[in-house]
This record gives structure tokens, sequence and C-alpha cells, in this order.
């Protein structure tokens, strides 16, 4: 049991009120309703004491799919963005895409925070401590190692308030890894909507955004005799003249239209899946020029930047009629007309940087994420690049990690810029730290694997570590090859870890050299990882 003090803070017409208390929190569930005065809620936060084993390691969940969440251990420093002046900070928008412009960083050993769970683990047993509603306000968690010292905190600020406030809605448990997960998830009540893995080729990680509709049909061409029946066909970013023009593609590029290539496609007996970012349009697109007025704005007035991509891109404004109007149409566009079976959502985060006073930031991403899953109806979503939480149960499949590399860890430099920074070695870390939510908020996308030799930097040894930890540890299994260009020995390799996705008994050590164990053929199977942690 943990006793927690809490403290509810409200700035009312005539100055702050203070509402204080305390709760005992057991294994399962606690939900501490406070009934608050007439005003705008300034902070709510509740601290107990928690002190470590020796050994004893810290998961705190990072914001979004990309944040790079390992376990620490108590000397370890959780690091923000780049230390740079902060016009290099603006210039690039390094602060914009997770947390870092609404939460401190004190890059200082021992102090930790994430956002709607948390697990402290000593070897195979697990304190797991969850949100069990962000709507109120994503449920932030943080770690003093040094004062040995849990704080839970709403990230609530301005939001109006009057009557009855859900403080705090948390779940408690303690067992081993599948034990605590499954309570958590049965008291979500939330379960996947689908458990059908998928397999198949994306465009991304061998063209990026030089795409064309030669270059996509001579990869599917690539594709025959590798590939099965119903494995997904996905084109990636490029195929849309600008991020944000989403009605028809670029003409120069796909003059053919979107409906040839999904025909295409379908002739072939896969799925097709397209790429889009729904909620953002960048510099230069016909939808920024037309309707400035449909995208959020800072309090300055400035338009709100979510990060650097494509020159620079910004928020649609889900509470503008016209863009619901756009959004719904496009949908209906590329279900519809063009046939596609599945859409990969990317940059989602964007919709909600900050809340209003009647909606928090994390009830208005709930929000968004039920406004997407409207549109599509039973359609299959794909989510990358979103707040983890309001995902779950929405979304069929959803990335669980930062984009891998063609190489190991990318530039030294570019390790400095965020957590939220491609890298492989770090996508392979979230994929096995998330590991516990595929099969049960959806299935994981752990990104890409390649087994190709050219184009790419990553060892062989590195290559086969992450093509087994993607088909052993996800529901996504797709690669971003010229499969046209496997030599016998990569086929067979190819088909040999599309088998792999049927081991069982999965099992994941982290304690010294990282090794997985799981059973395949009734036989064990063992791997260790070499570059980990």
């Amino acid at each position: 049991m943990m006793v927690f003090n809490y403290q509810v803070t409200v700035e009312e017409f005539d100055g702050p009120s203070v509402l204080k208390g305390s709760f005992n929190m057991d294994e399962g569930e606690k939900r501490v309703i406070c009934n608050l005065p007439s005003g705008h809620l300034r902070s709510v936060t509740a601290t107990a004491p928690l002190h470590l084993a020796e050994g004893e390691k810290i998961f705190m969940n990072g914001y979004q799919t990309w944040t790079y969440c390992p376990e620490y251990t108590p000397r370890d420093i959780q690091r923000d963005h780049a230390p740079l002046p902060d016009s290099a900070v603006n210039k690039f928008q390094l602060d914009r895409y997770a947390d870092y412009h609404f939460v401190d960083y004190p890059n200082q050993p021992g102090l930790f925070h994430g956002f709607s769970y948390c697990y402290f683990r000593y070897h195979d047993t697990y304190r797991l401590i969850a949100s069990l509603d962000e709507k109120p306000g994503y449920t932030i968690f943080r770690y003093d190692a040094r004062k040995g010292e849990l704080t839970v905190e709403r990230d609530c600020e301005g939001v109006k308030c009057k009557g009855d406030f859900h403080a705090f809605d948390l779940f408690y448990a303690v067992g081993e890894e599948d034990e605590v997960f499954n309570e958590w998830f049965a008291a979500l009540r939330i379960v996947p909507r689908t458990m059908e893995k998928i397999a198949g080729y994306s465009s991304w990680y061998n063209r990026y955004q030089n795409i064309d509709e030669k270059s996509i049909l001579s990869d599917l061409a690539g594709c025959e005799g590798m590939l099965e029946p119903d494995d997904l066909f996905q084109i990636d970013d490029g195929w849309e003249p600008f991020v944000g023009d989403w009605l028809e593609p670029d003409e120069k590029k796909f003059p053919g239209g979107m409906t040839a290539v999904s025909d295409a496609i379908h002739a072939k007996g896969y799925q097709a899946g397209l790429w889009l970012a729904p909620f953002v349009a960048q510099e230069g697109s016909e939808l920024l020029k037309e309707h400035p007025d449909w995208f959020l704005r800072d309090q300055d007035g400035n338009l709100w930047s979510n990060g650097s991509n494509w020159g620079g891109f910004y928020s649609l404004d889900i509470d503008h009629p016209e863009v619901e109007m756009y959004l719904a149409q496009v949908f209906s566009k590329v279900f519809g007309a063009w046939n596609f079976d599945l859409v990969k959502l990317d940059f989602l985060y964007a919709v909600a940087p900050f809340g209003t006073e009647t909606e928090s930031r994390a009830a208005r991403m709930c929000r968004a994420m039920d406004m997407l899953r409207g549109w599509c109806g039973y359609r299959k979503i794909l989510g990358c690049g979103v707040p983890v939480m309001p995902a779950f149960g929405v979304v069929d499949y959803c990335r669980v990690s930062c984009d891998v590399t063609l190489d190991w860890d990318d530039k030294f430099y570019m390790r400095l810029i965020h957590r939220e920074r491609p890298s492989t070695r770090q996508a392979i870390g979230n994929v096995v730290f998330r590991r516990q939510l595929n099969g049960r908020a959806y299935l994981s996308d752990p990104d890409v694997f390649f087994l190709r030799d050219d184009n790419v930097k990553l060892t062989r040894k590195q290559k086969n570590e992450l093509a087994v930890l993607d088909a052993v540890l996800g529901g996504v299994f797709l690669h971003s090859d010229d499969m046209s260009k496997y030599s016998e020995e990569a086929k067979q390799q190819y088909r040999a870890l599309r088998h792999m996705r049927e081991a069982t008994d999965v099992r994941v050590s982290t304690d010294g050299r990282w090794t997985l164990r799981c059973t395949l053929d009734e036989q064990p199977y063992v791997m260790t990882l070499d570059g980990l942690p």
C-alpha cells in the first residue's frame, strides 16, 4: 500500500483556494473525486514515498509513440531536447515534437517523469501504477530517486471547474509482468480492435518521399512470390502534392491517380495502405494558403508549428466546422473513391498541443482520436506519432517507437536533438519496453526491418536482431526492401522470419545483457542482443 497526500489548487475570482487530503493506494482501482469551487484549475498533485530495492529499475512511459523511454537506474539522467540557444530551438521547433513545451525537464540524475503509466521492476516483480482515465488531464508521473518519492500530477491547468472533479483515476498492481498488465487492461475495459497480425511492405525506408507511380508499381511487382494474400502494401509519404493537400495526388508523380494504384495492389491480392498526416499542413500547401483561419495559433496569434519537417508544419483546429467537413471528405475519398483498405495516420500529436478552458489537452486528443475512428468506420488505422493512451482501443495497429534509421544510431550530433529522433537503437529499446501494449491496447507496430544489402549501413547481426524482435514482439511486420533483389538466402531468411511470428512464451530479460527467449515449433529459441542497452 502507498499513502498519498494530495493538493488541488483552484484559481477563483478573488484568489487561489487549496484543497488538501490524503488517500491510501491499495492494489486495484482508486478514484479520488473532489468537490471544487467555481474557478480554473491551477494544479492537481499527489505525493507518496516509494523506495527502491538495490538494482530495481524505473520505467516512465514517454509522451507519444516516438518518445524514447527505456528502463532507468536511479543514477541515470532523463534528458530533453538538445542544449542549444533558444534561437536554434525555436528555428527548428525542437520543443514541439513532444512534451518539452509544457513539462519541466530538470536534466539531473535520478529525476524522471512519464505519462499514463509507469512501473518499478525488481527482477521479475513489477509495481505498476497507471491511469484509468486521461480525459480530465494527462496523468503525469514523476519519480525522485534521491528522495524516494513518487508524484502524480493532472495536466489540467486552466480548465474550468465547479463541483465534482476526478482528481485521480489510478490503478496499482504488484506481480509478474503479464499479471499486472492484464489486470490493468481489465480495469480499463479495453481490448484490441483486432488480433489479426499484418505483414507486408512500406515504401518509406527505401525511397522516402521520392516515389511515383512507376517506382511504386515496380516495388509491387518485386513483392510477387514473397508476400502472401492479404498482406499489406503501404504507400507512404510522397504521393501528395503537399502535406495537408490530400484530395488529389501529385499529378506529375501519379498521373493515373490513386484508384489505379490501389487497383493494381488489389490485383496482386494485397491490402492497399496509404499514409496521411490528417491534422497538419506544411508551409506552401494550398490548404494553408487558402484557409489560414483553419489553423491553431499561439497566444501571440502566430500559427502553432509542430516541428521542422517539410520546412515547418502547422496544426488544424478541429473545432472549426469546415476542418471537420474537409477531413470527412478526405477519408471518404481515400476509402470510397480510391478504395484503400488501411490508413497510416501520422503526426497525430499535433492536433492537441494545448487544451482550452473547457477541455484538457488529453481530452482534446481523445476527442480527435474518436473523430478519426468515426471517419474511418470499420477500416483499419495504423496510428503513429500519437500520445500513447488516447490511442488505446481506438486504432487497430500503433507504432510504439521512433522511426528506425538506415544505420544503428544516426550521426553523433543527431543523438542530441530530442527523445523522438529517428534511431534503430532507440526503436528497438521502445519495442522491448513497451512490449506489454501489444495484444492489449492494439497490435504494436515496431516499424520496419531490412534484409537488403544496399542502401543500409546496419550490420548483418543488427538487421537480424531488428527483424526477429519485430516478428516476435509486434503485430505489424513490414519491410522496406525491393524484394526482387533478394538473394535466395534472403528469401529463405524472410520466410523464416515470418514463421517466427508464431512464437509463444515470449520473454525478454534486460538485466545485464539483453536476451530474448521464446518457444518456436515446440523448441526453445534464445537470442542475445548486442549494442543494447
